[in-house]
Parts: C-alpha cells; structure tokens; sequence
C-alpha cells in the first residue's frame, strides 16, 4: 500500500511526512503529544520487514523558534549506547572480541584495583562495577577520551565486577568504548560511521559532527523537576550520598554542556549520539529483519537475551533489565514513586531509551524497528508519556495486546 502523506498544523507547530494507514494510530499519538503533552520538537520512524512504514516529524527546534524539518537532528543522549553495543556485537560476530574473556586480554590497564577479574560481557550489562568515577572530573573532562580512559582504568570498583549491577550511564562510553577501540584497532566513532552508519545510509553520528551539521540540531530543552521526579529513590540516593553512584553519574560530569559545539564535535559513545526517529529506526532495522549485514543470526539472537536483571539498579535505584548492552522491557508503573520510570516493549524487543525520553529499538518477533527523539526533555528516568504512548499504538496497529506480565504480546 502506498504512503499516505500528512501535513497538519498543531499548537506548536507543523506536523509532515508520511505513513501506512495501517499506522494512523500512531500518528494520531505524534499528534496528540504536541497537543496535550508539551511537545516542542519531534520526529518518529518505524520500519516494517525493513521497509518504512511512518516517517513523520513536526513542531520547532525551540520554542517560537525555526520549525523542525525532516533533516533536523538531536542529542539522543543513552540511545547512543545501542549504537556502541552493536558495534561490540559485531566485532564478537567477527571473531575480533570475545565477550567471555577478560577485559586483561584488551586492555590490561582497566584490570587493576579489584578489577582482574573482571570480563568484557561486565561491560555491556553493567555489573563491571565502574558506574562512575570518585575522582573530581576535570572541566571539559568528558570531550578528552584519552583523560576519562585513564580515569576509567584507574577506578577502584563500587563493588566486586558481575556480583551487582549498576547502570553505567556515562562511564559506558569509556569502558565499552575503549574496548571496541582495542578490538577494531580504530576509535569507536570512526568504526560506527564506516561500519555501521554508512553502510546503511543512516544520519547517525557518534562524535565528530561536522561544524556544518550543527545548524541542523535542535537544542534540548532541559526538565525542570517535578514533584513526583523529587520524591524518587534516585532523587532521594543522590541527596543522601553525595558519593553515591546516583549522585557521581548525575553531579559529576565537568560542566558538560551538551548543547556545545566542544560536546557535539567529541566522542561520548553513552551519551552524544546526534540522530532523529529515521536514523534510529533505521539503525534496528537490520536486528529486527536477521541482523542483515551487521550480525549474523546466533550473534543476533545473544543480543535480544536478558542478561543482567535486578529488584534494584545501584544507580537508578529501580528494578532494571538489560541485554548485553540494550534494555528490555521494564514495568516498574507498580513500584512506589518511580514515575516515568518505565519501557514497555514486548518481550523480543530490545534497544535503548535515551535521558528526556528518546528510544530506539529492535522487536525480531515483530520484525519492527522504532525511533523517536525530541528536544523537550520529560522527567523520570526511562521513557515517559510521549514515546510510550507512540510505542504503544505501534504494537496496537500490529495486532499485540498488553497481557498480564505488562508486555506487549501477540
């Protein structure tokens, strides 16, 4: 069936692009974000059997500001991280990483201190037990790799590697990513844009934007806490424990401005992935169809697998469930003062929420790739209203109910 085409005017702005009727519902979400939700800026893509089937975006790159156009990008924050995951992925498919070895068989210097033991797949599930760093991040410390590497290695861990886990949620982009580096004999953000962006024609960049991109980012517009985000356990571990891994990953951080030119241009493989609904849609597609050319099918199926859960992350102080690397399905709408604080997928789906709310992700059941970024940062800690509420009208248009487990099945 051929795309249908939308142009509507919402209360912040122009709403294009196209879409299978199949998937009005989720139009009529995109819509209704701007409308009730406080939308500022958005865009959203899904594929089908690798094939697009919505492609929509709308509103401003600011308020009152230049309206957010097809090509218009952000910060994705943590999406990045599925970004640098598949990149380990696939040297594992390669044979050039072996997630069951030790981190000593790349990088020697890491394995110190208490982490001798620890192992690379420690890593990508967040138990290596380098959640953040003690020492006082230097000014601008996050845009110098080689100064976070050393501060990394370095790192005493916050517990004994693989006995817990702790979402590491800036530290990501130094332990993961140094170990592609090691790996791949080439940086991670060059690795992913000739391994991964370009070849699949993807707008996706991990460090490195070129200058004449950044008139296309949309700056984001940063939440302001509300009541329910201050009563959180996360909230409540940073204000009881100024050392605490909550506080270090939140206060910590060098005054990174994430909104500079210096961050835009640097490699920050958590956290400054710059891309739009289309780039992320498109980053999963081939996971969601096989692997395609990224991975083969036994690489694909490890990656979809839960591998690290817990009644309660170190760090974000709330039941948590990751892959290798990705996030799964989380409900945690039953647990006290944890707000925004859920992704409700199916059981096969795995990718990552971005902070403020983006995600992109894989459902190999469904055989469907998704992607929404925005600049209007939501509060809480994984997905909120805006993008759930997109999620959940995608699985309704594919015939998927919400069963009693609080994931979306057929």
């Amino acid at each position: 069936m051929a795309l249908q085409k939308i142009s509507k005017e919402t209360r912040a702005g122009l709403v294009e692009g196209e879409y299978d009727p199949k998937f009005q519902g989720v139009v009529d979400a995109f819509i209704e974000n701007f409308e009730t939700r406080e939308e500022v800026g958005a865009s959203h893509s899904i594929t089908l059997e690798g094939k697009t089937v919505l492609d929509i975006w709308g509103g401003r790159k600011k308020p009152g500001g230049d309206a957010w156009t097809r090509d218009t990008v952000s910060i994705v924050f943590s999406c990045t991280k599925g970004a640098t995951a598949i990149c380990a992925h696939m040297l594992a498919d390669r044979g050039l990483l072996d997630l069951d070895a030790p981190v000593a068989k790349y990088w020697p210097e890491f394995a110190v201190n208490g982490k001798e033991e620890a192992i690379v797949s420690m890593m990508l599930d967040h138990s290596v037990g380098v959640p953040h760093v003690r020492e006082k991040v230097k000014e601008g410390g996050y845009y110098d790799y080689d100064y976070m590497i050393d501060l990394v290695a370095k790192e005493k861990p916050f517990w004994q590697p693989g006995t817990r886990n702790g979402y590491h949620g800036v530290t990501f982009a130094w332990t993961v990513g140094e170990i592609v580096h090691r790996a791949a004999k080439k940086r991670l953000g060059q690795f992913f844009r000739d391994e991964v962006a370009k070849p699949l024609g993807i707008d996706f960049q991990i460090g490195g934007l070129p200058e004449a991109d950044e008139a296309r980012v949309a700056p984001m517009i940063y939440a302001v806490p509300d009541e329910a985000t201050l009563k959180s356990k996360f909230t409540q571990a940073i204000l009881a424990d100024p050392q605490s891994p909550s506080a270090l990953f939140l206060g910590n951080n060098g005054n990174a401005n994430f909104n500079s030119r210096e961050c835009h241009a640097s490699e920050i493989g958590s956290a400054n992935g710059i891309s739009n609904g289309r780039g992320l849609a498109g980053l999963y597609a081939p996971l969601a169809n096989g692997g395609g050319k990224l991975v083969s099918k036994d690489t694909l199926d490890r990656m979809g697998r839960v591998a690290m859960s817990t009644h309660e992350d170190a760090t974000l102080m709330i039941p948590s469930r990751f892959a290798l690397g990705f996030m799964k399905s989380m409900d945690n709408r039953k647990v006290p003062n944890a707000s925004n604080m859920s992704c409700i997928m199916s059981d096969a789906a795995f990718g990552h929420v971005g902070m403020g709310g983006s995600i992109g992700f894989a459902d190999p059941e469904a055989r469907m790739s998704f992607g929404y970024n925005m600049n209007k940062m939501g509060n809480g800690i994984l997905v909120n209203d805006r993008a759930q509420s997109l999620i959940d009208a995608a699985y309704l248009a594919l015939g998927y109910r919400s069963n009693q487990s609080g994931v979306w099945a057929l």
